[in-house]
């Protein structure tokens, strides 16, 4: 049986089929795709159960792409719950004093994201929280008392960069500092989300092989026992686990390993860079890849008027990459309920990690600048932990570097002498705090899910599902412990 398991690939395979449904009064896939976008869910009800309704007309792979478009419509709702007075409300938690005509001024600015699904205006359950990334006068007026935003011990410029660059300078190679770690990375559905006896089937990220940056990559064990690793070929790598549920008791997995982490840092002359000859293995790294990757009217817009008369590739990307990272970082709806994420990254103001990457990459690959998708996780020495999504980009002579434009450009500190060249550590360096799941991005798991992924972009979290269907992420939890193993040449912070 062939199953469509993400939007892209549902769309892609109901095209054919939907001038037929539209001339037998069924909708398009795409008309109710965007009548999901504009927030006329009732009407793409409508569609979708008269698609559904017609058995013999309407193919499998086009049935499947009806029924993503009403579970897409099922997690927007889970997403948007807030109306305007809980917004309110929530802001007032941090800004005891909140005066309605400050809260009325960001919410005209558009501040506090919503949709306006039949005609209610819902809000994005983190828009409060969010305001706080968007815009500083609301940050200055934030009760002091309360935890200060916290962010990742990587997005300001310290040790731990400059020895990456220090040392393979010295070194004379890109990859430097070797650490080793043993991680465990642990998957839970909640106790009777799934009938007790049903197996419930689980995929855990599993790190890539890839040479100079993670390597020796050694399972150690997992819960259950019996597991199956995806071939290093998979393209977003996982363990399969399955696991019978337990009444009244969450159904729990995990996964232990260790590898071992380098810093990469590149030196590069952009006097030297020069346009990549585009060979077939490049090819499809400059390319359009609908839905997330479109080179749009707005996006040519956009690039025209950053990049400007500059022909150099490397001040070109210098130049997105900038512009890209100014725009503000803010918690992020599930990807899986966008219908593009470049353009919504465009025109939101605001994205998160997977989104300002998605955008990066799209403007790189519209300039003729080959450009791919990594991600997974970071850590530290200490217990923050996140998910988080970043890039590589080709330049030619010196071959495919990483770029992360969500830790983005870094302030040098004067007073410790920093190279200017320190502000594009994230362009051309990474550091070894991180752990790459994924080389590319919508691509299906090994073995492959019979249900809807929760993620159908990413997968940095785990997913579940039985045969009574997927286990969204508000049914299911994660978690990672690290250890770093001593005397493995562990990089200074």
């Amino acid at each position: 049986m062939s199953f469509c398991l993400a939007l892209a690939p549902c769309l892609a395979g109901a095209q054919a089929t939907d001038a037929q449904g539209a001339a037998d009064g069924v909708p398009p896939v795409a008309q109710v795709a965007a009548q999901v976008d504009d927030g006329h869910f009732q009407q793409a009800e409508a569609g979708i159960a008269a698609a559904l309704a017609e058995s013999s007309g309407v193919p499998a792979e086009q049935q499947r792409a009806y029924a993503y478009q009403r579970e897409r419509m099922r997690r927007i709702l889970l997403d948007f719950t807030l109306d305007e007075d809980a917004v309110r409300e929530r802001v007032r938690k941090q800004i005891p004093d909140l005066a309605d005509a400050e809260f009325d001024r960001w919410n005209a600015a558009g501040l506090f994201e919503h949709m306006v699904i039949d005609g209610r205006t819902l809000y994005f359950n983190r828009s409060p929280s969010n305001l706080f990334r968007l815009d500083k006068g609301a940050l200055a007026r934030r009760d002091p008392a309360l935890r200060p935003l916290r962010d990742g011990p990587m997005e300001s410029l310290n040790a731990h960069q400059r020895a990456i660059r220090d040392a393979a300078l010295a070194e004379g190679r890109s990859s430097v500092l070797p650490l080793r770690l043993r991680m465990t990375q642990k998957l839970s559905v909640d106790a009777d989300a799934v009938p007790e006896g049903e197996t419930v089937r689980a995929w855990i990220p599993y790190p890539q092989a890839l040479p100079g940056q993670q390597e020796d990559i050694e399972y150690i064990a997992s819960v259950p026992a019996a597991h199956q690793i995806a071939p290093e070929a998979a393209p977003q790598r996982t363990v399969y686990l399955e696991k019978p549920a337990k009444a009244g008791t969450p159904t729990e997995f995990s996964v232990t390993y260790e590898l071992t982490i380098f810093g990469q840092y590149h030196a590069i002359d952009p006097e030297k860079v020069v346009a990549a000859t585009i060979t077939p293995e490049l090819a499809p790294f400059v390319a359009e890849r609908a839905p997330h990757v479109v080179f749009t009217d707005a996006m040519r817009e956009f690039s025209r008027r950053v990049v400007g008369d500059e022909t150099n590739p490397y001040r070109v990307v210098q130049k997105l990459f900038a512009a890209v990272d100014e725009i503000p970082w803010a918690g992020a709806r599930e990807y899986s309920t966008i219908s593009n994420i470049s353009d919504y990254a465009l025109h939101a103001g605001h994205a998160d990690c997977g989104q300002q990457t998605l955008l990066l990459i799209t403007l790189l690959r519209m300039n003729g600048i080959p450009a791919r998708w990594q991600s997974g996780m970071v850590f530290s020495d200490g217990d923050y932990n996140n998910i988080h999504d970043w890039a590589y980009v080709y330049l030619a002579p010196y071959g495919w570097v990483p770029m992360d434009v969500t830790t983005g450009r870094l302030a040098a500190d004067k007073g410790t002498g920093d190279d200017p060249s320190m502000e594009w550590f994230y362009l051309g360096g990474l550091d070894n705090w991180r752990i790459a799941f994924n080389q590319d991005w919508d691509r299906p798991f090994q073995p492959p899910k019979q249900q809807f992924r929760s993620d159908n972009i990413d997968s940095q979290r785990g997913e579940a599902e039985w045969d009574g269907g997927n286990l969204y992420f508000n049914q299911t939890g994660y978690d990672f412990e690290w250890e770093i193993l001593p005397g493995q040449g562990r990089a200074q912070r």
